[in-house]
């Protein structure tokens, strides 16, 4: 479950994303890190649900 605070540390964390290099795509660093999480963090609620199936907890 403290896998969960992942996200909240990377997003928050505001100085550490806040530059525009290096890009990709075009995309600056500020934008495609940001975008970067949304899959991410839907991958770790995913780990975190099935280890809780896993040991039996609702």
């Amino acid at each position: 479950m403290w896998i969960l605070l992942l996200p909240f540390v990377g997003l928050l964390w505001l100085p550490f994303y806040n530059h525009e290099l290096p890009a990709l795509f075009g995309f600056p660093f500020f934008y495609w890190y940001q975008l970067l999480w949304v899959p991410l963090t839907a991958l770790l609620i995913w780990v975190v649900y099935r280890n809780g199936r896993k040991h039996g907890v609702k």
